[in-house]
């Protein structure tokens, strides 16, 4: 329900207000608690699949705080780029943006167990996808058929499938504790557990800030958690506090410059998908806070800030960006459009990743506690992705192309051996199982016939008929 004090209602939906700054400022602020925890998982998950150490006294503990940082860095510069704009760039809409999920299953295989050596080529494929990206925006509105329901929603469920098993194996102990005793010990899983059930009880008993904040504020109470019981100790935090400088600039190619194959085709497909959910993002905006559609000007200015400040995110060290979906709900959930109280956010952001302390104090979050609040938040992306496919007219053609994509991509991730004699560029890309998942939908949508005949899959679907919208089979003989 929109908040009348700030504002009149025309007010309101008019990107292009400025509410009075004791009000923008907490307004934005709100903006950035609702993704911040979001923001930088992506950075630690890289770095621990990487295997980066995570104590304060380990030689990567610089590098990992420096992720971490730039995470925060860019997501405030590219959400400028789309509230402030710079000519065509930027739709000139309250979209936050911030580092993508959509991107982890091409990034964890790519530097699976390699350590700092392997940041060069990824982030060369962040930059030439980022520049991919932002070509995208001169003819975005001409793919969209490409991408219905049914492989969007595909895709975004087989995202949060390719990642839950991160968040199992963090509540357990993390990546380098498998094997040892103390994995998965019921210490390790209370962390988790709490971090869990505090989330779950104020998004769902409590209205307002605190619910919006249900995650970072279940992480709180788990980090506290975590200090009482000895998982975390204080001495850790404050060595971690000290060793953090107060103010640190990006570095330019901090990492080098790598071309890789395997790298340029993963962003570069998963660019696409990218774009796409900008495009429902800017739409659900647009909608929810101005109850109108999204022009295209909006569309494309939205998809090149996407692409070129991934592109720029990635020469100095920060992970490719997008629109983040929980704030278009904020906006939704306010009603207030205003673009410049997301500014106010943006520079909250920028201002974090300019102190490296506040990424010192996120880097002593126990593994198992950032395990609880990653599985809602994984959780809640395959949730997505289904109720994207609840859209979905699910006849026997769309069960046939929703069944082979799902099947061939699951099972590829499941079971990467199967390509053990692969050349490595196509070996990584389709064990993600994200990308041979899109590939395959995109391509049975596009050919195979609307009106195909029952009979033709009767044997692949088991007998099942065909039903309407979102419905399931009923029982002839009830």
């Amino acid at each position: 329900m929109a908040d009348t004090s700030i504002g009149t209602a025309e007010q309101l939906r008019d990107p292009n207000y400025t509410p009075a700054l004791y009000k923008a400022i907490p307004l934005g602020i709100q903006h950035v608690l609702a993704m911040f925890v979001s923001n930088v998982t992506p950075a630690i998950i890289v770095a621990g699949a990487a295997g980066f150490g995570f104590g304060s006294n380990s030689p990567d503990f610089p590098e990992l705080l420096y992720l971490i940082q730039m995470s925060m860095l860019f997501a405030g510069i590219a959400t400028l780029l789309q509230t402030v704009t710079i000519g065509p760039v930027g739709a000139a809409l309250p979209i936050v943006q911030g580092t993508s999920f959509a991107f982890l299953p091409i990034m964890i295989p790519l530097v699976a167990g390699k350590g700092v050596d392997a940041l060069a080529a990824l982030f060369g494929g962040v930059i030439i996808g980022g520049l991919f990206h932002a070509f995208l925006g001169t003819f975005i509105g001409k793919i969209r058929f490409a991408l219905p329901p049914l492989v969007t929603g595909l895709v975004v469920t087989m995202i949060g499938l390719a990642l839950v098993q991160v968040g199992i194996q963090y509540a357990a102990g993390g990546v380098p504790a498998i094997g040892t005793p103390e994995y998965g010990s019921l210490l390790n899983w209370s962390a988790a557990l709490v971090v869990i059930v505090v989330t779950l009880g104020l998004k769902f008993f409590t209205r307002g800030m605190i619910s919006i904040s249900a995650v970072l504020i279940g992480l709180l109470v788990g980090y506290v958690y975590a200090i009482f019981v000895g998982i975390l100790s204080v001495d850790a935090i404050t060595t971690s506090w000290a060793r953090s400088a107060a103010f640190a600039l990006p570095q330019p190619f901090k990492y080098g410059f790598e071309f890789s194959a395997a790298a340029v085709l993963g962003f570069c497909l998963m660019a696409f998908i990218s774009a796409i959910e900008t495009v429902g993002d800017v739409s659900g905006i647009t909608k929810g806070g101005a109850g109108r559609e999204a022009t295209d000007r909006e569309i494309q200015g939205a998809t090149y800030a996407d692409g070129l400040g991934t592109a720029v995110a990635g020469c100095f060290g920060a992970f490719p960006n997008t629109s983040f979906s929980q704030n278009v709900g904020l906006i939704a959930m306010t009603g207030v459009m205003s673009r410049h109280v997301v500014t106010c956010g943006a520079i909250f952001l920028i201002i974090c990743g300019l102190v490296p302390k506040v990424g010192g104090v996120i880097r002593t979050v126990p593994i198992e506690v950032l395990g609880g609040g990653v599985i809602v938040m994984f959780g809640m992306v395959v949730a997505a992705g289904i109720s994207m496919l609840s859209d979905v007219n699910w006849n026997r053609r769309n069960m046939v192309i929703f069944a082979i994509s799902l099947s061939i991509g699951l099972g590829l991730q499941l079971e990467p051996g199967a390509l053990q004699h692969m050349p490595e560029t196509a070996r990584i890309l389709l064990t993600s199982g994200l990308l041979p998942a899109a590939l395959i939908a995109i391509v049975l949508n596009l050919i195979l016939p609307e009106d195909l005949a029952d009979e033709a899959t009767e044997e692949v679907s088991g007998g099942m008929t065909g039903h309407g919208r979102g419905s399931l089979a009923q029982d002839d003989h009830a």
